[in-house]
């Protein structure tokens, strides 16, 4: 399984979603390079998609779409929605990552390391 949605995220995903303007939007989940540690995960939605460069397919109902190159970074992925007292957020769970920043949004994989910035 490339990428796993949890019950809680869905739900948040889903309460997102119906705020956008159409039902054509997907969660587009995805690497980018940048944050303390060389990468960092970019979560957001999209309705744009090009069949040659993106992997497209529903997890946990949800309808995902993630560039083919970042698939070995992500595989076996768990995205969650964690709620406290704070209000709540999307916490990242990700095998591949080899280390992780204390802010829990960059990360190092072994395939790929990136340029880290200042947080």
């Amino acid at each position: 399984m490339v990428l796993q949605i949890t019950e809680q995220a869905k739900n948040q995903i889903i309460e997102m979603l119906k705020h956008e303007e159409n039902d054509q939007f997907r969660l587009r989940f995805g690497v980018k390079g940048g944050g303390c540690s060389g990468l960092s995960y970019s979560l957001g939605f999209d309705q744009e998609f090009d069949e040659q460069l993106d992997y497209i397919d529903q997890m946990n109902d949800i309808p995902v779409t993630i560039r083919k190159e970042d698939l070995p970074i992500i595989e076996g992925t768990t995205i969650d929605f964690k709620q406290n007292m704070m209000g709540g957020g999307f916490t990242i769970d990700n095998p591949n990552a080899i280390v992780s920043c204390g802010c829990g949004s960059s990360f190092k994989a072994k395939e790929r390391e990136g340029i880290p910035e200042n947080c």
